[in-house]
């Protein structure tokens, strides 16, 4: 029998897909503003990866707000996985660890909300085995912190909710994350000037700007629709202060660049100590994964001594680990087919 699996993670605002043997791929879409196009952007997703007769699924978007509730989100991104699948052999990843029909996965749509934590968690107990471990995935919008201990996933929480309590989930990631959500105030020619509560300009502008993202004069999927391109992230961050011109330049924006990322790591280590201090033992050893490892190794820094350290990246390439939780499904959907020993 084929095991030809193609893995879908489902977010608000990107959907990735992964084969769990080198293929990743991650596409910018705005759900909340365009719902109605999910499965014909899910039909080009499945039909530009590599030849697949199985599909696992797994979703975030379900907390866009064109939905009314969560719900309503799981059973409309079923709907259009199921439209967009060709009638392929499909599963639902829950967040009890379980791959489902979709049929089940109707009658339980709070269990596949938000699910992809788990995937990418069970996964990586592979890389721990019985030893305390921490997995750190920053992506572009958000940060889990997932305890595994004793060869299990020991997450205190399993909603977002719950995960928001913990520390398991940090609302902020490398790319989307507003300015105006990290920082009341920026430094600004020795003064401490208040910021636009506007969505003027995201993270990604302060990883550019600090030379940690790459820039790319193509990709326009920023918060004014401009190239992402340090000229253009300098313009963005000046609109923090309702600057532009000669009152703003290049090291005034890297200043505030500076102390954005500050906040930022600052905020994400609360998280980390948070999710620790509630860890029997500290970990041995720490995963990292997401297109934030960049991020995730200053956040570390200092925190745990003698760790060993598995970066995604390395093992699986920089685009397997920026679709983690995709890559880890296609693993996981694939060994459940496959014979025990």
């Amino acid at each position: 029998m084929s095991t030809n699996w193609l893995a879908l993670d489902i977010g608000g605002a990107n959907l990735k897909a992964a084969n769990g043997q080198g293929y990743a791929v991650s596409k910018p879409f705005p759900l909340w503003a365009k719902p109605e196009m999910l499965a014909y952007e899910l039909r080009a997703l499945i039909a530009e990866a590599p030849e697949s007769d199985h599909l696992a699924v797994t979703m975030t978007g379900e907390l866009a707000d064109c939905f009314e509730s969560k719900t309503a989100g799981v059973h409309y991104i079923l709907q259009a996985v199921e439209d967009a699948s060709d009638r392929r052999h499909t599963r639902v990843y829950l967040t009890s660890g379980k791959l489902v029909s979709p049929v089940v996965a109707r009658r339980e749509p709070l269990l596949a909300a938000a699910s992809n934590w788990r995937a990418l968690a069970e996964f990586t107990l592979r890389f721990a085995r019985q030893e305390p471990a921490l997995l750190l995935d920053v992506g572009s919008t958000t940060t889990d912190i997932i305890p595994l201990i004793d060869g299990r996933v020991a997450a205190r929480g399993v909603t977002d909710t719950q995960r928001l309590l913990s520390g398991e989930l940090v609302y902020a990631g490398v790319e989307r994350t507003p300015v105006c959500a990290l920082a009341e105030t920026v430094p600004y020619r020795n003064q401490n000037c208040p910021v636009a509560r506007e969505l003027f300009a995201t993270t990604r502008d302060v990883y550019i700007m600090l030379g940690q993202l790459s820039e790319d004069a193509d990709d326009t999927n920023t918060a004014d629709h401009r190239p992402a391109t340090k000229g253009a992230c300098r313009v963005r961050l000046a609109r923090m202060i309702c600057a532009e011109g000669d009152d703003f330049n290049h090291r005034d924006a890297a200043l505030i660049a500076q102390v954005i990322a500050q906040r930022h790591l600052n905020l994400t280590r609360d998280a980390v100590q948070k999710v620790m201090t509630a860890m029997a033992q500290p970990p041995r050893v720490l995963i990292l994964a997401g297109e934030g490892e960049f991020f995730a190794r200053r956040v570390i820094k200092g925190m745990l001594q003698e760790v060993k350290t598995v970066s995604m990246a390395k093992k699986f390439g920089p685009r397997s680990s920026s679709c983690a939780p995709a890559h880890a499904l296609a693993v996981l959907a694939r060994e459940s087919m496959e014979p025990r020993p």
